[in-house]
């Protein structure tokens, strides 16, 4: 065994053994009990030393103390303070209750119980010292006063001991009575050591996102769908209203929904590509009005239902939309010889001058010139000829026309042959529809 640090004091007192005798019973008594021999000389038993008759009685590290009627194995640093030696065995006996009932013979700490002695629970028995917040713990011989967990001993006061100075915990630890408590930053969660923080998944806990929710290290994010934009609370989306940002989402008409918007066409147009407004041609999807005997006349955002027969007299038909006055009648003398209906539609708001319509001589006679004018229809002069050639010429938007609007022009055309002193003239009457869009 090591041996131990400091000093270790025994006391030892010897007693007596159930079969010793008094010599005073007995002259003639030589025999002595374990441990004792017989001193003839002094005619008492006297103490067998077994620390110099036994050899090694002790190994390793002990060192061998002798006491009255044995001897011990202690440390080295042990130091044994022994009773006074009786003058005789016989006076090691235990006094008798009758002599005196006081006089405890054991050790402190012990009890006589018959011939042996036996350890006080000082605990039990109240006869300990600690204070009302210490725990009373028996020991062999006497006790000793324990503070709870969480406690320190100072002199004979139990003190608090501030567990934070420690670092015990990852973020901020609280001292408590007795113990200590350890808490997270926000976003944090104490783990399952009660010491370390693990981040929380406030997405999976409840967030107040009010769309979408990404977890990150200590916190949370929230974001919007496309279409919405984020508050400043951080929480809340807010619908964007796309059609205050800019005039050109839409052709026509923009329409804010939630998240999105959609453009809208007006009557008689249908969406292309999204926000394009395209004419619907009802003369060609057939969901026009005409009945028998008109003609259907598209033009933007709608269409026109025309008589199919618009000659009138002196005129006769004599193919679809061409009327001719007779020759053999007197009353076509001063008339255009034909008049030729056409049909067309312009855009409101158009950049000007615009071309609109190119005017082309059906027959040519050889030798004349020919000239082209408007010869009614235009009293505000919203319209111009250009002639290109002898047989051609171009229609003119001279201003910017806002519709609806109609106009029905007679674009004349006058032939003339000086040397062979022929005149004659043709008419083509253009009916032009003003749309009331810029498409």
């Amino acid at each position: 065994m090591k041996a131990v640090s400091g000093l270790l004091y025994v006391t030892l007192i010897l007693l007596p053994t159930s079969n010793s005798q008094s010599p005073a019973e007995n002259d003639s008594y030589t025999e002595c009990t374990d441990g004792y021999e017989w001193d003839a000389q002094t005619q008492h038993c006297k103490d067998i030393n077994e620390c110099e008759t036994i050899t090694e009685a002790c190994q390793g590290e002990m060192k061998c103390f002798n006491h009255y009627g044995g001897y011990m194995c202690l440390p080295r640093s042990a130091f044994v303070i022994t009773a006074p030696e009786p003058v005789s065995q016989s006076e090691l006996s235990l006094p008798s209750v009758e002599t005196s009932d006081t006089f405890n013979p054991c050790p402190v700490g012990y009890e006589a119980q018959g011939e042996s002695c036996v350890d006080v629970d000082e605990c039990e028995l109240g006869l300990h010292n600690c204070q009302p917040s210490q725990e009373c713990i028996n020991t062999v011989g006497t006790f000793t006063c324990q503070c709870p967990d969480g406690y320190s001993k100072i002199g004979v006061e139990c003190v608090d001991i501030d567990e934070c100075r420690y670092r015990y915990c990852q973020h901020r630890c609280i001292n408590v009575p007795g113990s200590f408590r350890c808490t997270c930053d926000p976003g944090f969660q104490v783990a399952g050591n009660n010491r370390s923080c693990v981040d929380v998944n406030e997405c999976e806990m409840g967030a107040p996102c009010q769309q979408r929710c990404y977890n990150t290290y200590g916190t949370f994010l929230c974001h919007c769908e496309q279409g919405y934009d984020l508050s400043p609370d951080g929480f809340t989306c807010n619908d964007i209203d796309e059609c205050s940002y800019s005039s050109f989402l839409c052709q026509f008409r923009c329409v804010n929904e939630p998240g999105k918007f959609s453009c809208m066409c007006p009557e008689g147009y249908q969406l292309q590509a999204s926000r394009l407004c395209q004419d619907v041609n009802e003369c060609e999807s057939g969901s026009h009005q005409c009945v028998e005997g008109q003609t259907c006349v598209n033009i933007h955002g709608g269409h026109k239902c025309v008589d199919s027969n618009r000659c009138q007299s002196p005129y006769i038909q004599v193919a679809e939309n061409r009327c001719v006055c007779p020759v053999g009648k007197p009353e076509c003398r001063n008339l255009p010889f034909s008049i030729v209906h056409r049909y067309m539609s312009i855009t409101s708001e158009r950049t000007v001058p615009s071309d609109i319509f190119q005017i082309q001589a059906t027959s040519v006679y050889p030798g004349a010139y020919n000239t082209f004018h408007i010869q009614s229809g235009d009293d505000g002069r919203d319209f111009y000829i250009r002639q290109i050639n002898n047989v051609n010429a171009m229609l003119v938007l001279a201003k910017a026309v806002s519709g609806p609007k109609d106009y029905v022009l007679d674009l004349e055309m006058v032939s003339v042959n000086p040397l062979m002193s022929y005149q004659s003239s043709s008419t083509l009457r253009l009916s032009i529809y003003v749309g009331p869009y810029a498409f």
